[in-house]
């Protein structure tokens, strides 16, 4: 993950991201760099446009979180009803024994 926040502070400083540049970053963090990893960042960031999709992903509307949590509720109400019907109609059907 690193190497991925490296990738986009080199990006925003509007600079090439390269492994050079990459592992220069990963290191100024403190952290040892792995050419293989910064060379697979690079190869995998090869013809991406970060701030394009950075822009993209602004815009994706996401379902709010209590949505399901609201069709669970409504689904447990609906069960609850039946529950409530069915318990109605055996206590009529044993009423209803009693006058035969």
């Amino acid at each position: 993950m690193e190497y991925i926040y490296a990738a986009l502070l080199l990006d925003a400083a509007g600079k090439e991201i390269n492994e050079k540049d990459l592992m220069e970053v990963v290191k100024a963090a403190g952290i040892q760099p792995d050419e293989a990893r910064a060379k697979a960042v690079v190869a995998s960031l090869k013809g991406v446009n970060i701030k394009e999709i950075i822009k993209n992903a602004q815009n994706i509307q996401v379902a709010p979180q209590g949505a399901p949590q609201q069709q669970e509720a409504k689904k447990e109400e609906k069960k609850e009803e039946k529950e409530e019907k069915k318990s109605e109609e055996e206590a009529a059907g044993g009423l209803a024994s009693l006058f035969g």
